[in-house]
C-alpha cells in the first residue's frame, strides 16, 4: 500500500505546483505593470532661495528672515516652476560673483555689502499672461546684523508675504498667487480618480492581487481534497 499512497501524493501535488508557478508569474506581471505606470510629478510656482558658493549656487537651508548673510556674500533668488524639494528647484541663471556684482559699491564702516541676484524666470514659469521682468542684480549696503529678508527689502521692494510668512513676490512679481501648485497634483476635477493624479493606489493592481489570492486559496483546497484518507 506504500507504493500507491506515495504515488497518489505525487500525482496530487504536480498540478498544484504548476498552478502555483502560474500564479506567481501572474502576480509578477501585475506588479511590474503597476510599477511601470509613472506618477505625474506635481510642481510649484515659487521663489527659491540660494546662496553663492564658489561662483555657483547652493540651496539655502534657512529662510530669509532667519539667515544673516556675511559681508561679501551673495543671495540668489529664482522664480520658477520647480518640484518641492530644495536642491531640485531651478537655480538663478546668473553667476554668483560678489567682486563683480559689488565692484561699483564702496564698503562703509560698520556696515556690510551683500550682492543679490534676482532671476524672475521665463514666460513658461509665469502665471496666465504675466510677463516676467528681466533678470537683475544689486549690491545692498545694510547693517551688519541684517537678515536676507532685510537685504531683499532694501534692493527689491515691494515684497509680498502670505499669512504664514512665506515670500510670495519680489519687486511686486508675481502680482498674485503664492507657491501655487501646478501639474497633476493641481487637478480639481471632482470626477478624477486616485489613479489619475498618482496620489492613490492602483485599483487594478489591487484587484489583480485579490484574484491571485483567491486562486491560490482554491488550489490549496483542491490539493487537500485529493489527499488520500
Amino acid at each position: 500500500m506504500a507504493g500507491p499512497t506515495a504515488h497518489g501524493h505525487t500525482a496530487a501535488r504536480q498540478p498544484t505546483g504548476r498552478l502555483a508557478a502560474l500564479l506567481t508569474g501572474l502576480l509578477t506581471v501585475l506588479l511590474v505593470a503597476g510599477s511601470a505606470v509613472p506618477a505625474e510629478a506635481a510642481g510649484y510656482r515659487y521663489w527659491s532661495f540660494w546662496k553663492g558658493a564658489d561662483g555657483g549656487w547652493a540651496y539655502q537651508q534657512q529662510g530669509p528672515s532667519v539667515h544673516v548673510p556675511a559681508d561679501g556674500s551673495v543671495d540668489g533668488w529664482r522664480f520658477a516652476i520647480s518640484p518641492d524639494g530644495g536642491q531640485n528647484a531651478a537655480q538663478p541663471r546668473a553667476g554668483a560673483d560678489f567682486a563683480a556684482l559689488c565692484a561699483s559699491t564702496p564698503p562703509q564702516q560698520g556696515r556690510k555689502r551683500v550682492a543679490v541676484v534676482l532671476d524672475f524666470g521665463t514666460a513658461d514659469d509665469a502665471a496666465s499672461a504675466e510677463q516676467p521682468p528681466e533678470q537683475r542684480t544689486a549690491c545692498a549696503t545694510v547693517a551688519a546684523n541684517a537678515t536676507s529678508a532685510e537685504v531683499l527689502a532694501a534692493v527689491a521692494p515691494p515684497l509680498r508675504y502670505d499669512t504664514n510668512g512665506l515670500l510670495c513676490a519680489i519687486a511686486g512679481y508675481p502680482k498674485a498667487g503664492c507657491a501655487d501648485q501646478v501639474g497633476a497634483g493641481a487637478k480639481t476635477d471632482s470626477k478624477a480618480t486616485a489613479k489619475d493624479d498618482g496620489s492613490g493606489p492602483d485599483l487594478g493592481l489591487i484587484a489583480g492581487g485579490v484574484l491571485v489570492a483567491a486562486l491560490a486559496a482554491g488550489a490549496v483546497w483542491q490539493s487537500r481534497r485529493r489527499r488520500p484518507r
